[in-house]
């Protein structure tokens, strides 16, 4: 069966464009929401289950503003996709980076060395309640980047809406980039390979 032509309708809870992309480019419609989470609220000291953890408050956060009942009734089921990612330097957890002057330092942190994403991805069938989910993890090497490179970066604003400031695809920074350990996709926040592998999972 055609992905496009899916006996069921999928909702992406994030307001991420890069997820929104990779979605699309899997060939899936689908609509959005958004979970207005506290996320520094939730802490773990292990990556991946942070992740997780904050994938699930986005989707409990969702599923509190949806009239779930409607779904039960549905001939077809809809699945809720969450997904949250933190980028790991040298064993610490990075988020968002609250600030330019953070986000720079960041950057000229991973110059020359190495940094990983840790990524989410849950779904929620809204039918049946089943829920699945896993982490996927990226290991990212780089070249020394140059200072009024990262000034750039920084300038445009866009490091602060990513996990470690750590935004590979963009034109600016990808030329420094040496070598990916795993997805692309899975740097940008949402594994192709394991949503599809989740979506399957929970039908």
């Amino acid at each position: 069966m055609e992905p496009g032509t899916s006996s069921y309708k999928i909702i992406l809870g994030s307001s991420s464009i890069a997820r929104r992309k990779i979605l699309s480019q899997m060939g899936y419609q689908f609509t959005l929401m958004t979970a207005d989470i506290d996320e520094k609220s939730i802490r773990k000291e292990i990556p991946e289950e942070l992740v997780m953890a904050l994938a699930e408050a986005k989707a409990e956060a969702i599923l509190q503003r949806l009239p779930v009942g409607d779904y039960l009734k549905d001939a077809e089921p809809t699945l809720l996709i969450t997904s949250d990612q933190v980028v790991v330097y040298e064993g610490v957890i990075r988020e968002k980076p609250s600030n330019k002057q953070e986000a720079r330092q960041f950057l000229k942190d991973y110059s020359g060395r190495k940094a990983a994403t840790v990524g989410s991805v849950l779904v929620t069938n809204l039918k049946t309640g089943l829920r699945k989910g896993d982490s996927d993890r990226v290991e990212i090497h780089f070249n020394e980047i140059p200072d009024e490179i990262i000034e750039k970066l920084v300038d445009e604003g866009i490091t602060l809406n990513v996990a470690g400031g750590l935004i590979i695809e963009h034109p600016l920074i990808f030329p420094y980039v040496k070598d990916v350990v795993g997805t692309i996709d899975s740097v940008m926040g949402l594994p192709k390979d394991l949503t599809e592998k989740l979506l399957k999972a929970v039908l």
